[in-house]
């Protein structure tokens, strides 16, 4: 199970950072959002995955509980990247409204002609 985590890890950075290389700025804005949900998959994966009681029973002190934390800290890492994405999008697109491109190269030279 953990090999097919890996491969889907890899697939998301793969892809993460291709988004990031194209020059649209909704494209680099998506691909941040897939190495965030890869780096989310990693700290599960990394965590061990056993198939366990839940960590909040009233189970012996002989029961094998799943660990918690990493779970917490994904879930944090979720609502933390929703917001960061959403606030790159709108100010992706403020930047696209005013300048009329959305293309990297474009808006470097709408830079230049700013100067």
């Amino acid at each position: 199970m953990e090999f097919g985590f890996a491969i889907a890890i890899g697939g998301l950075y793969a892809a993460g950072f291709y988004m990031m290389l194209r020059r649209n700025i909704v494209k680099f804005i998506l691909g941040l959002s897939l190495l965030g949900h890869g780096a989310n998959l990693l700290i599960f994966t990394a965590a061990g995955l056993t198939r366990a009681n839940a960590p909040l029973t009233a189970g012996g002190s002989g029961t094998v509980m799943a660990d918690p934390v990493p779970q917490a800290l994904i879930l944090t890492a979720i609502v933390i990247g929703f917001g960061v994405t959403a606030y790159m999008l709108v100010l992706g697109g403020r930047v696209s409204q005013l300048s009329q491109a959305d293309d990297v190269d474009a808006l470097r030279e709408s830079e230049r002609g700013a100067e």
